[in-house]
């Protein structure tokens, strides 16, 4: 990561106490400017002897009196990865989620970042063809699918001006790799596949199909897994990186945050 790479992207979208909240963050690590934004899922590696696993961005804030740049992420890890290993009851697209969440200093989150990870397990998400595409952005359909995510996915959060930041690196708006979902939501995504298996692929932009469960993955390269368990990770308590002292204020504020996202899903 290049000196001084680290940025706010948008506006702040809250404050309690000494913390102030943020949508998202910009960074440039090997040459390459990149934008992170809370929901995104990607890929960390903790430790250099730790496997890859899945990082879910959930909380970015600033401490005003030390001037600490922070995170918060939900780690998912393959059954294989885990202390009790995959067994017969793990399903093919399952991925396990850490108890704790993990709080680390910007700079050390993205130390962790692995750009291309070559990872290759879960479902490939349908993609959009190119047609489909073209049309969503020539008639505001795009902007409307980015509403429609920011009301079920970021809490009704407006990610207008991080979009704007994207378009103007050039940064594939859905570039996801990879998407964790519940074990209702996997359930429902699968039923919405079987019935739309005969149909055109500009159904999974439909609000009604996406209501039932469908995604529309933009970028066409996206995996999908599911999570329906948690583990302890007793490697990550000896992370030097992790700073759970900046964390309890901020859980307050999280837990808010999470409170409305269920009572929206």
């Amino acid at each position: 990561m290049e000196p001084n790479s680290l940025k706010w992207v948008g506006s702040s979208c809250g404050l309690h106490g000494p913390y102030i909240f943020y949508k998202a963050f910009k960074f440039n690590r090997d040459g390459k400017l990149r934008i992170l934004s809370l929901g995104d899922f990607f890929f960390v590696r903790c430790k250099a002897e730790d496997p890859i696993c899945i990082a879910e961005l959930q909380l970015l804030w600033e401490e005003r009196t030390s001037k600490q740049l922070l995170s918060s992420s939900k780690l998912y890890f393959l059954p294989e990865d885990t202390p009790q290993g995959r067994t017969v009851t793990h399903g093919e697209h399952e991925v396990i989620a850490v108890s704790e969440k993990v709080i680390v200093r910007l700079e050390d989150l993205v130390k962790w970042t692995v750009p291309d990870s070559g990872w290759a397990h879960g479902l490939k998400a349908e993609p959009l063809k190119p047609s489909v595409l073209r049309e969503l952005g020539t008639n505001g359909r795009r902007e409307a699918l980015h509403r429609y995510r920011e009301s079920t996915l970021t809490s009704g959060l407006n990610f207008k001006d991080v979009q704007r930041e994207r378009a103007q690196l050039g940064q594939e708006e859905d570039g996801r790799k990879v998407l964790v979902l519940s074990y209702p939501q996997y359930c429902r995504y699968r039923s919405v596949l079987a019935r739309l298996s005969e149909q055109p692929s500009s159904l999974l932009i439909d609000h009604t199909v996406l209501a039932l469960g469908g995604i529309a993955a933009l970028g066409g390269a996206t995996m999908i897994l599911y999570c329906r368990d948690t583990f302890d990770n007793p490697t990550l308590l000896k992370n030097e990186s992790i700073c759970d002292e900046f964390g309890e204020g901020a859980q307050t504020k999280h837990n808010t945050l999470s409170t409305k996202h269920k009572r929206i899903l």
